[in-house]
């Protein structure tokens, strides 16, 4: 039986982890920036960022499909249809990319005034998303670059182009938002086309950075394949799940934020500090669960089925290492984290209780996202996908009642997390405990 030791598995989930964070502070720069403009600002740029997110979580969902195959092919040794793949997947997402651009131009003001209680909220929020859609196609190639690197285990690659996006990015939000440098003062539609900005530059420098000091001929970048149907259509069974999965996750938590925006502006505004603080754990998840996702995937590619559970659980015992002293530090001294986005003393005040309850959720939500990306890794993406949509049920019934029905408080309608990770959990552990996963072929 095939084992990867602790050091090998923070070898490789380092580097994710340390670009999840970094472009998490895209869009934590842009909170920080806007907290200071205004609170509508604040609020707005949550609505306008989750549905922009919402809509990008469908690319990524078929790059996670796509990295799912490389990570197969790369255990098997089949490194050269690597690249096709990769090249069949960049097509697929900039035809995906136009659809979003256009449909959120025709029809992304209307959602949104639809939907949204304040006027001055709703006007920001669609100027915000308008300038964020340009740097779709953009953020789709970058996509499948991380999803080739993670695949192939080849992850330090993120770390550098984290770096340089992030500060690009920073660089950007000052200039823009607050008219420096010669540059008009745009605002909140100056932190949306900072970010769209950021995302081409991560683009460009994962272009050189293969180009120069990846072996693409072993991986058959240098070639350019012709489009194949049979290609585009295995990707698509392992990556149509996984896309309509991330969809729903994002499209329920935006149901959050609006029903959250009922209660009011500062309900809002402190939802999205919240939600920015919870980025940094939520991403650190992510990275080992994408770390244990793509191991899976190449074991199984080595038949070495018996590895992926013990490797599942020493994946899930990392992150609590990882991730439990930050936890307590946040849950006892939470004012100096929630001061970073608000100097607003009531905003600060209305916001404690709230991350203390977000903080408890992930004793569930540690285990239940490292087996989700399990359960995505061995390639039964569609059971992934049904787990997502049992816990979203329960998740949306409880928000229609708590919010809308009894306009619960802050730290009540944040216990929601609790419940989507135990549910989760609870799905993904039964599966792999009972179901036939290991004979997945992809």
């Amino acid at each position: 039986m095939k084992t990867y030791s602790t050091k090998q598995i923070i070898q490789i989930a380092l580097p994710i982890l340390v670009s999840a964070l970094m472009e998490q502070l895209v869009g934590m720069t842009d909170a920080a920036f806007l907290g200071r403009v205004g609170e509508v600002e604040l609020g707005a740029s949550a609505l306008g960022g989750i549905l922009y997110i919402a809509l990008f979580m469908l690319a990524m969902g078929f790059a996670t499909g796509s990295q799912i195959l490389m990570g197969r092919r790369n255990g098997e040794g089949n490194y050269a249809a690597i690249g096709s793949i990769f090249y069949h997947g960049i097509g697929f997402l900039l035809m995906l990319s136009l659809l979003m651009i256009g449909g959120t131009f025709l029809w992304g003001e209307a959602l949104m005034d639809m939907m949204i209680n304040s006027e001055a909220v709703a006007e920001a929020a669609t100027s915000y998303l308008n300038w964020r859609i340009v740097g779709y196609p953009a953020a789709v190639v970058c996509a499948m670059f991380r999803a080739f690197y993670v695949a192939t285990t080849n992850t330090r690659t993120l770390t550098y182009n984290s770096i340089i996006m992030v500060g690009g990015n920073i660089a950007l939000n000052y200039a823009l938002i607050f008219g420096h440098f010669g540059l008009p003062r745009m605002g909140i539609a100056g932190a949306a086309l900072a970010s769209s900005l950021a995302s081409v530059i991560s683009m460009l420098f994962f272009i050189a950075y293969t180009l120069k000091q990846t072996d693409y001929r072993k991986f058959g970048l240098n070639i350019l394949p012709r489009p194949r149907f049979g290609t585009l259509k295995r990707v698509l069974g392992v990556g149509i799940w996984t896309m309509i999965q991330n969809f729903l996750a994002l499209a329920t938590w935006f149901i959050f934020f609006l029903g959250v925006e009922h209660l009011g502006e500062s309900e809002l505004a402190s939802s999205n500090v919240l939600r920015n603080i919870s980025g940094f754990f939520f991403m650190s998840m992510a990275a080992l669960g994408a770390t244990a996702s793509t191991l899976s995937s190449n074991l199984l590619g080595q038949k070495e089925k018996d590895s992926v559970m013990p490797l599942m659980w020493r994946i899930v015992r990392l992150c609590y290492m990882v991730m439990v002293p930050f936890c307590l530090l946040v849950a006892f001294y939470p004012e100096p984290v929630i001061q970073v986005f608000t100097t607003d003393a009531a905003l600060i005040d209305m916001s404690i209780a709230p991350l203390r309850m977000l903080i408890f959720s992930y004793l569930f939500g540690i285990p239940a996202q490292i087996l989700l990306h399990v359960v995505s890794g061995t390639g039964n993406t569609r059971t992934a996908l049904c787990a997502e949509v049992v816990t979203l049920i329960a998740y949306a019934l409880y928000l229609i009642i708590v919010v809308f029905g009894f306009r619960s408080n802050l730290t009540i309608c944040w216990a929601s997390e609790v419940l989507y990770s135990v549910g989760l959990l609870l799905y993904c552990w039964c599966y792999l405990r009972w179901g036939n996963w290991s004979g997945r072929q992809i």
